[in-house]
Formats: structure tokens, C-alpha cells, sequence
């Protein structure tokens, strides 16, 4: 799954859908992404950021993204289940910038 990952692919998807999607969506996927461009993130856990975050972007989900608040049960189950993996990998700088770009994106 990581060969369909794009970074272009993921800012498309989520600016795309991060209103219809939900802020809880949004942040895991940001928190993700940043925690996948730090240089001591290991490259296992970076494979299975890129793995939900191709599944996040990928049009081909369990269930569609086309359905209200529920199409998007299933990418939070994916991501939820990599931010579990990787976790010790997200700390205050990670926080820090998904929390930016949500405030520009949704506000307070």
C-alpha cells in the first residue's frame, strides 16, 4: 500500500474532505504525517504511517467516503490502529504542527 501513497495525494484528500471528514480524521492524519517526516522516526514505523495514510487517500475503501460522518469510520480505524503503533514517535513538536495547521484550517 505505501507505493500508492503520494505526500500530493494525502494534502489533495485532506483539504479536500477535512470539513466532511471531521477534525478527529484530520488530526490523527496530521499527526501521522508529521510524525513520518522526523528524521528519528524508524523506517518500520514510517511503513505503517504511509500504509494508512495510502488507505486514507486511496478511493478504494471498505466503506465510501461519499457517506456522510460514516465513510470515514474506516480510515479512522486505520489510522487510529498506526498512531497505536507508532506512537512514542509522536511527541510535543508532532502535536505542535498538526495543531497549527488544524487551527488554520478549523479554528479554535
Amino acid at each position: 500500500m505505501q507505493q500508492q501513497y503520494s505526500e500530493q495525494g494525502f494534502w489533495d484528500k485532506l483539504k479536500g474532505f477535512a470539513v466532511k471528514a471531521g477534525r478527529e480524521v484530520v488530526e490523527n492524519a496530521l499527526l501521522l504525517y508529521y510524525a513520518a517526516q522526523r528524521n528519528d522516526t524508524p523506517k518500520w514505523a514510517k511503513t505503517a504511517i504511509f500504509g494508512a495514510l495510502a488507505y486514507f487517500i486511496s478511493p478504494l475503501d471498505a466503506i465510501p467516503d461519499l457517506t456522510p460522518i460514516v465513510g470515514f469510520s474506516d480510515d479512522l480505524g486505520a489510522l487510529a490502529a498506526a498512531m497505536a503503533m507508532v506512537s512514542m514517535y509522536i511527541d510535543d513538536s508532532v502535536r505542535e504542527e498538526a495543531s497549527s495547521t488544524l487551527k488554520r484550517w478549523f479554528g479554535d
